[in-house]
């Protein structure tokens, strides 16, 4: 495993001026010749605003470069840095040390992903299930070719389909899904979510392409309602309470 000995960056927030250290273990896992993942252990310096991703980079920037982790733009907005952080899924730019309460910090890839290498896992389905359910608004070709630009919405609205749309398509709720660690071919909370938000939105009219998409054997109906999916979102979006919405739909309420 090759090491680097490079200097800490001046602007990083992890630095050496602290009595206090944890010990990172990242899981270590390359398909294209591992058959199994290990973990490789660091001690790392923190302070109380370090943050997980943060200790990861230090890893990379000081002790061991080839360390795989996706990130990008380190305030719980892109999405990106998602993982399972002691066992919990999270966002690691938003998730503090000081938070975790424990000397060992353990990181590992996010279930219900096939893992590309080591933190970093495959999207690939995820964003093709949310493709299928037409994340846009739908509107009659008539209303477009009349020129008409703006579709007017009460607050109330608004307020239907509000809080679904700051999903930031982490993977998170897809990540803590027991159903989605069973079916393969499950839509997911992330896609559902999704599907109810354009569902609830006044403007759309593509009700019902979107019922018929989720009405199937690998979708809606295949949801026991853990309820985990909603726990672990980092923008406090509640894909539970979205599939339980759009099955009103479906049994003819709402509409």
């Amino acid at each position: 495993m090759a090491i680097t000995e490079t200097q800490p960056k001046s602007d990083q927030s992890v630095t050496t001026d602290t009595n206090k250290t944890i010990t990172l273990r990242i899981a270590r896992f390359n398909p294209k010749h591992d058959l199994a993942s290990a973990f490789n252990e660091y001690e790392i310096p923190v302070q109380k605003w370090t943050t997980v991703l943060e200790t990861i980079l230090y890893v990379k920037q000081n002790l061991d470069y080839s360390v795989a982790v996706r990130y990008s733009c380190r305030q719980a907005s892109c999405g990106s840095c998602g993982m399972r952080i002691n066992g919990y899924p999270r966002l690691a730019c938003y998730t503090k040390i000081s938070e975790l309460n424990s000397d060992v910090i353990t990181v590992e890839p996010m279930f219900n992903f096939p893992v590309m290498r080591d933190l970093v896992t495959d999207f690939t389905q995820m964003f093709s299930t949310h493709k299928r359910m037409k994340p846009y608004v739908i509107n009659e070709e008539s209303e477009l070719v009349s020129g008409k630009k703006e579709f007017l919405q009460t607050p109330q609205d608004v307020e239907k389909y509000l809080q679904f749309s700051y999903c930031i398509k982490c993977g998170l709720c897809n990540s803590g899904c027991p159903t989605m660690a069973t079916d393969k071919s499950f839509i997911g909370p992330q896609g559902l979510g999704q599907a109810y938000r354009y569902v609830a939105d006044s403007r759309d009219k593509g009700k019902n392409e979107r019922l018929k998409e989720v009405d199937e054997s690998h979708g809606i109906w295949r949801c026991h309602f853990a309820g985990t999916c909603s726990h672990v979102c980092p923008k406090g979006v509640d894909p539970a309470m979205a599939i339980q919405l759009l099955r009103g739909y479906l049994l003819g309420f709402g509409r």
